[in-house]
């Protein structure tokens, strides 16, 4: 892993700090691009493995969440880094950013598990549950099921947006009491304050992302009523025009809380942000067209010394296009080289 490190900071040394890559500046040209590339990648096959969640409030079923996993060779698995990689809002374990992650950590030598929320990635008939950004649990289920598998020693989380705010919560809920197994904790552009994030994509020049979502949200509920149509009723869904809109009437509803505000205070990662004790890095960027991030939460952020925290003042949501380097074999994706190497420096 030395010489794996050692190869690392060669080709992320010119960019230790993020700079677009030339007429991306714009923050929405980085999220919209960030999103669309094309991405190679040389994976091997993955094997796909079904783990059982607790139920979500008001079931008595258990759930089962799709995990695309590559290990490296059975005599080093347990001592070599194991990545869980879970993706944002309506995204899935086949997102390019998951993908792009997993593959420079495969060639690293790591373990990858890359995790899909629940009723993600073509699964919603494995749970009679919704998915929402207070499930942390999951990914901690995640966690114990492969440590207990295959005796692994050394956890790396990495969450993206909504799953960024996943791997948090479960850090700051975890405390002290964090496995010595989990080395550390990785979220780009995490959706840290729920509330004002959610908010902010109702704002005009933020609704075609917004109108996206709920495009793919309400599409996904409509699926679930029909497999569950004793659990769910399609008419909720009728004139719903906003993320908050969604939350209120179907989240909230379905999933144990009062209302969107209460989810979003109980969901939220930043509620935790002062009792996390393990290694975190968070990448952040001041462009980001809806992520917000309230002063509060920077204050923990600031007074916590496990937490690392990198802001740019471009990069978009989830992207970081920086300008490739052929000769080096840098290839732009600045948040993924930064947070391998921060993943590899605590392995």
């Amino acid at each position: 892993m030395a010489t794996a490190l050692e190869t690392l900071a060669q080709r992320v040394a010119h960019a230790a700090e993020f700079a677009p890559r030339r007429f991306f500046s714009n923050g929405h040209l980085q999220t919209i691009l960030g999103n669309f590339l094309r991405r190679m990648h040389s994976l091997p096959p993955a094997e796909t493995i079904l783990v059982e969640v607790a139920p979500a409030v008001g079931s008595e079923i258990s759930s089962r969440i799709r995990c695309d996993c590559h290990w490296q060779p059975t005599e080093v698995r347990a001592q070599r880094p194991t990545a869980i990689i879970v993706h944002g809002l309506e995204g899935s374990s086949h997102s390019q950013y998951v993908v792009g992650n997993a593959d420079k950590l495969w060639q690293a030598g790591a373990n990858i598990i890359r995790m899909n929320m629940r009723n993600c990635g073509g699964t919603e008939a494995l749970s009679s549950t919704l998915y929402h950004s207070g499930l942390s649990g999951d990914v901690g289920a995640v966690m114990r099921h492969f440590t207990d598998l295959y005796g692994l020693t050394s956890i790396s989380l990495i969450g993206y947006s909504m799953g960024g705010n996943l791997v948090l919560k479960l850090a700051g809920d975890l405390a002290a009491s964090a496995p010595r197994s989990l080395r550390s904790v990785i979220g780009v552009s995490p959706a840290i304050d729920l509330g004002p994030s959610a908010d902010s994509l109702h704002e005009p020049q933020n609704r075609i992302y917004e109108i996206k979502f709920l495009y793919a949200l309400l599409a996904r509920y409509r699926r679930k009523a029909a497999l569950f149509p004793r659990a769910y009723d399609p008419r909720r869904a009728d004139g719903i025009r906003s993320i908050r809109a969604f939350d209120e009437r179907i989240t909230a509803f379905y999933s144990g809380f009062t209302g969107a505000d209460d989810y979003y205070y109980r969901a939220a990662s930043a509620r935790v942000l002062d009792r996390i004790a393990v290694p975190i890095l968070i990448l952040n960027s001041a462009d980001d067209p809806f992520i917000r991030l309230l002063p509060d939460s920077r204050q923990k952020i600031a007074a916590n010394p496990n937490i690392t925290f990198l802001e740019s003042t471009r990069g978009g949501h989830c992207a970081f296009l920086a300008a490739p380097d052929p000769s080096t074999s840098y290839d732009g994706y600045w948040a993924e080289h930064t947070l391998m190497a921060f993943l590899l420096d605590h392995a």
